[in-house]
């Protein structure tokens, strides 16, 4: 599904160079469930970014569902990453303005998906988040558990096929967090392909496969 090769991302920071990412190779399985972790400043966010379309890299090639991806226009990678990932992150990015099916229903509105539709979906997806009383509430009167519940059931509205959660239970109690991971790692039991970035190893030690990154290069690969 997920085919990096040779991703290289570098920044400039005053007159340095900062290399981001070096030389990066990653094979990612469609239904893998997956953990990136490192220190920070070790890259995690760099290759998400990569990974999610959100950042351009440098060099090297980047095949999604076979297609290299690399040199797309920014149009063409908005709608990619509209149609084929979902993002979970830590501080939820929710429109403060919008209610919280507002906010699931908007991703589908961008992409112009029929109004009919576009209920059916909001309506299944309060019901699996247990978000039906609270569907005309705005993020700042719902609680940070609730808040990453609207976060996931937006991430999903789309129905996308990849799942990249960067730091999903970083700003939220231990009860809370344990059950938000429930949430993704049910998404993953039903055939979605889940990558679950932290510095956490408790947290990245319940994936399947853990990567671990150090200075932009992956150090390790785990798999059960």
């Amino acid at each position: 599904m997920i085919r990096l090769t040779d991703i290289e991302r570098k920044f400039r920071v005053g007159d340095e160079t900062v290399h981001a990412l070096r030389g990066v190779s990653l094979d990612i399985a469609a239904g893998e469930y997956l953990s990136i972790m490192g220190p920070s400043g070790s890259g995690k966010s760099s290759l998400l970014n990569v990974l999610g379309l959100l950042d351009r890299p440098n060099a090297g090639r980047y095949e999604l569902d076979g297609r290299d991806v690399t040199g797309l226009t920014d149009d063409e990678l908005a709608q990619v990453r509209r149609e084929k990932i979902g993002f979970v992150f830590q501080f939820f990015h929710l429109v403060p303005r919008l209610t919280a099916e507002q906010n699931i229903e908007l991703p589908m509105m961008l992409a112009g998906i029929d109004p009919l539709e576009r209920r059916r979906r909001l309506d299944r997806l309060l019901t699996e988040y247990g978000l039906e009383s609270r569907a005309r509430h705005r993020p700042d009167q719902l609680s940070g558990g609730q808040c990453q519940r609207v976060a996931i059931a937006r991430a999903m509205s789309m129905e996308p096929g990849v799942i990249l959660a960067d730091e999903p239970t970083g700003n939220l109690d231990r009860h809370t967090g344990q059950e938000v991971m429930a949430l993704l790692e049910a998404l993953h039991a039903g055939g979605g392909t889940l990558v679950v970035v932290t510095h956490d190893a408790e947290l990245g030690n319940r994936a399947r496969r853990r990567i671990r990154i150090v200075d932009g290069a992956i150090v390790a690969d785990a798999r059960d």
